[in-house]
């Protein structure tokens, strides 16, 4: 772990990257998925996910929160100013889960060219194997490592003798320590407790829908395989090699497919080989889109984020058993309730705590941790923890209040408005 509290490494503790993967889906001006393509042009950056109507923006690697959200927004405002521009105008919608579906063909496979065709056989195979629907979901990825000036310095007192080893078996082990208290960034960051009713009964529009969740998405009902995985993280080697085994005993037909809301990934495409060349960054995949911020994320839960990290790659934490890893499961399911105060996470040690009692404690050390670190960072775990404290502060809370009646119409609404942002119209 790292060496957090000495001299040579403090100071560099908040230097590190941060890249965002934002899906959102395109929309006519009916509430109903936009049918047909859509051309962004050559920008890398802006790319499809798993529908055609499923628009993805990833940032470059950015240094500070600030940096990372303001490269969104341009990305964002690239993609308005095309749909604005449509002979049928098209809007962006805001909220993870989707706006009306009439049926699978409202969810038609992203189209590529031959040459890419394993592309479009890997988006087939998901259709049939979960349905549509969930991978209508939207959400945010957020990427992060850790800037090579801590890493350097960090080393420098490991007593290693090989650097990338070294930066490897950090990274593994702040995987490990995700495992264990990464529900509470599924806590903070949940904002979809509504849907239309569409999504559970076919071609029925305009109900709304709650189910005592906070975010659909992060729940059992969303993006989860149909085990839960136990991971090998001794090295990245063995992490690779224990997700290669669910593909040769036919759990998962692709790596890519383990629907975990950690991920660490290697340098260039993901692979399990790139990953066993070298860990490059951690991937937290468990962040909803927040309808309350135009960027769809909010700057302090970018920055909340990178505490979490920090923290945890400077924390001991336990070694997962098989049963700790099949409980972790549960409790990142359970974060993503809407009411923490009714449910649990139960810890490596035996110990049980609703998620509000447990996330407290989790942000008790965190502020001890953080505690010479200034008015920027105390003011963020305040915020964080208010959360708890108060769960009316809640995205899910106040979107639920917002748009908890005419969940479709309302949204419509506010993606007209986020758009004439955009266009400063």
């Amino acid at each position: 772990m790292l060496h957090a509290h000495h001299e040579s490494v403090r100071p560099h503790l908040l230097e590190g990257g941060f890249g965002l993967e934002k899906e959102s889906l395109r929309i006519d001006g009916g509430g109903f998925l936009a049918l047909g393509s859509c051309d962004f042009g050559d920008d890398g950056h802006i790319v499809r996910d798993f529908s055609e109507n499923q628009v993805e923006v990833n940032t470059p690697v950015n240094p500070t929160p600030a940096a990372a959200i303001a490269s969104l927004e341009h990305y964002n405002a690239s993609v308005q100013r095309t749909l604005a521009a449509l002979p049928e105008r098209e809007l962006l919608w805001p909220f993870s889960n989707p706006p009306y579906i009439l049926s699978e063909r409202d969810i038609p496979i992203a189209e590529f060219p031959e040459e890419e065709a394993a592309k479009t056989a890997y988006r087939e195979y998901l259709s049939d194997r979960y349905g549509r629907y969930k991978m209508a979901f939207s959400g945010i990825h957020l990427n992060y490592s850790f800037a090579d000036s801590l890493l350097r310095a960090d080393f420098a007192l490991a007593g290693r003798d090989d650097f990338d080893t070294y930066r490897d078996d950090l990274y593994v082990r702040l995987a490990e320590n995700c495992v264990t208290w990464g529900w509470i960034l599924t806590a903070v960051m949940a904002a979809s407790p509504v849907m239309d009713s569409s999504y559970v009964e076919k071609g029925k529009i305009g109900g709304d829908l709650f189910q005592g969740l906070a975010t659909v998405r992060c729940s059992e009902l969303g993006y989860w395989n149909f085990f839960a995985p136990v991971l090998d993280y001794t090295s990245a080697a063995t992490y690779a090699d224990s997700i290669q085994s669910y593909v040769d005993d036919g759990m998962l037909r692709y790596p890519s497919e383990l629907y975990y809301p950690i991920r660490l990934k290697g340098f260039g495409p993901y692979s399990l080989d790139s990953l066993k060349e070298g860990v490059s960054h951690i991937e937290l995949r468990m962040v909803d889109l927040n309808p309350l911020v135009r960027a769809g994320i909010d700057e302090r839960d970018v920055l909340f984020s990178q505490l979490f990290l920090v923290w945890a790659a400077s924390t001991e934490g336990p070694r997962l058993t098989a049963k700790d890893q099949v409980q972790a499961v549960q409790n990142f399911k359970n974060a993503a309730h809407f009411d923490l105060k009714t449910v649990k996470i139960v810890m490596p040690d035996g110990s049980a705590h609703s998620v509000v009692k447990s996330a407290k404690r989790v942000i008790d050390r965190m502020e001890e941790f953080y505690a010479d670190f200034g008015e920027e960072v105390a003011s963020c775990l305040a915020f964080q923890r208010r959360k708890f404290d108060e769960p009316e502060t809640r995205y899910a809370w106040k979107i639920r209040e917002k748009f908890g009646q005419g969940f479709v119409a309302r949204g419509l609404q506010l993606a007209r408005q986020r758009q004439r942002e955009y266009l400063g119209e």
